[in-house]
């Protein structure tokens, strides 16, 4: 028997194919006093993890001049959605370093998509 497996995570439909840089808009389902609602963190992916266990992402996002970060779990059924506003250009898997930036020196170059000849 292999772990993988017995241990096969349910694939979220709801999250597209994103890759650190990424900026997105995540929403979230959130129940309080008894009433669910939807909130949205919108931020730029510093962390994606793989793994046996579905793994999770983390965006990070500067508010009122501080820094805030939220770890996702990327087969979690509370996630409504993940939009992609925009592609970073980065050659990290890992952008830690942005988190010892200001807010307008973590802004991340736009990756352009490469078109193919005719």
């Amino acid at each position: 028997m292999d772990v993988k497996s017995l241990v096969k995570p349910e694939i979220n439909s709801n999250i597209p194919e994103i890759s650190p840089g990424d900026t997105v808009k995540v929403r979230l389902r959130v129940i309080d006093a008894g009433k669910e609602r939807v909130q949205q963190f919108q931020g730029v992916i510093i962390k994606l993890r793989k793994g046996v266990d579905g793994g999770n992402f983390t965006v990070r996002r500067v508010s009122y001049g501080v820094g805030v970060e939220c770890t996702f779990p990327l087969q979690s059924p509370l996630i409504q959605s993940v939009e992609v506003l925009k592609h970073g250009k980065v050659r990290r898997a890992k952008l830690y370093y942005i988190r010892k930036l200001s807010a307008k020196q973590a802004r991340l170059e736009e990756r352009q998509e490469k078109i193919q000849a005719p």
